[in-house]
């Protein structure tokens, strides 16, 4: 299995060390070129949202991954990647790759001092250990958006097909549980 991982900005190697521990080839994105093989899905990691959209719209991969995306290519978005997938963003015009019908607050639990770690229930995975950087959460989901995780009264994981989006980042618990890469393995299958 082949998973794309967008290399541009952000925490991407930690996601390729889980990936590949579970026995999956990973490619790092960094290029227009790089999105033309074949994937059997891709991450979008945690980071800088707006630099990441930035450099997708510089280097041309844009258009292309958002395509990718809407056909149905499977997508695991962390943190930032599930600020580039939201349809809409609180308090804030920008638009990215807008493929999730999800409203979500950027920074939701404010500067790094706001970052925390915990374990919550994340959909029929059980608990599992989640670790927010100055994350977003979701404010709401449209049509055909499962609610995967809430945590304190917030929505911090959802699905929509194939899309997997989580405030959080489980490639930072890789020691504690695989359980989020081994379910975006499947959905990948």
């Amino acid at each position: 299995m082949r998973i794309g991982v967008l290399a541009l900005q952000g925490a991407f190697i930690e996601h390729i060390h889980a990936l590949t521990q579970l026995g999956a080839e990973c490619v790092e994105l960094r290029q227009l070129a790089d999105l033309e093989q074949p994937l059997d899905g891709v991450v979008l990691p945690g980071g800088e949202s707006t630099v990441q959209g930035k450099l997708l719209h510089e280097l041309g991969m844009f258009t292309p991954l958002q395509e990718k995306i809407r056909q149905g290519l499977p997508v695991l978005a962390t943190c930032a990647g599930m600020i580039l997938l939201a349809q809409r963003l609180a308090a804030d015009s920008t638009r990215h790759l807008a493929t999730m019908p999800i409203t979500v607050k950027r920074n939701a639990y404010g500067r790094q001092l706001g970052s925390f770690v915990t374990e919550a229930e994340l959909g029929s995975l059980g608990r599992v250990p989640m670790t927010f950087i100055r994350a977003p959460y979701i404010e709401s989901v449209g049509e055909g958006v499962e609610t995967l995780a809430v945590v304190d009264g917030h929505i911090v994981a959802a699905q929509y097909g194939r899309q997997l989006a989580l405030a959080f980042h489980p490639e930072l618990d890789i020691d504690k549980s695989t359980a989020v890469h081994e379910y975006f393995l499947r959905l990948c299958k």
